[in-house]
């Protein structure tokens, strides 16, 4: 039979590693950080769509300009959807910090609504440009604006799932330590979307209407 053998104090090396290796180390803003690092990455892809959309986007092949493309009116309907849904997620936020769980929830929640209505107007721009055999093979101009625009459109879905996923994950345990870190790391992510759809909209669509 095994002989656990005892240290100072009276205790087995078992006590002592149970006492003092209770759980795993985590770096304080170790995760903020890393998350940082990955927008970073995320700024290079986008820079990369923005760059390609300055050198093909009057390249028109004959096809449709954006002039005689672009809905202003719906466009601006739309960035006022995603604009106003970074307040809500900030109120979120404060609501978070309070240490009051309904109160985050509901703004979530009408954060992820104004996330889905942005989607829809998208989808359905997007829907009515094929539709008008404006699709992304039309010209150079079309698949560098089905890109760009298509790409951060991805990532608002996938923030939005991430959002549901979260409030199932508060709704379970609450504003634990680890589920605030997960909720500013989603703050983080959103606002930076609606950083890039601000450049979207004044370098795409704007100035696209101009002749």
């Amino acid at each position: 039979m095994a002989h656990n053998p005892t240290i100072s104090g009276g205790l087995t090396a078992d006590e002592v590693t149970a006492r003092y290796l209770v759980r795993e180390h985590h770096p304080e803003q170790g995760t903020l950080l890393g998350f940082w690092i990955y927008l970073m990455s995320d700024c290079l892809i986008f820079a990369s769509l923005f760059a390609t959309y300055a050198v093909l986007g009057r390249n028109y092949a004959g096809g449709p300009t954006g002039a005689e493309l672009f809905d202003l009116t719906l466009i601006a309907i739309n960035t006022g959807f995603l604009l106003l849904s970074s307040i809500t997620f900030g109120v979120a936020m404060v609501s978070a910090q309070a240490k009051k769980l309904g109160a985050t929830l509901f703004w979530m929640a009408v954060t992820g609504l104004l996330g889905l209505a942005f989607l829809s107007l998208e989808i359905y721009e997007f829907q009515h440009l094929i539709h008008e055999g404006a699709g992304p093979s039309r010209s150079g101009f079309l698949t560098a604006f089905f890109s760009l625009v298509g790409t951060h459109g991805l990532h608002v879905l996938f923030g939005a799932v991430w959002l549901v996923t979260l409030m199932v994950q508060l709704s379970k345990h609450g504003l634990t330590v680890e589920n605030f870190r997960r909720l500013q790391c989603l703050s983080l992510f959103w606002h930076f979307l609606d950083v890039v759809w601000i450049g979207v909209f004044t370098f795409v669509y704007l100035m696209g209407v101009l002749p």
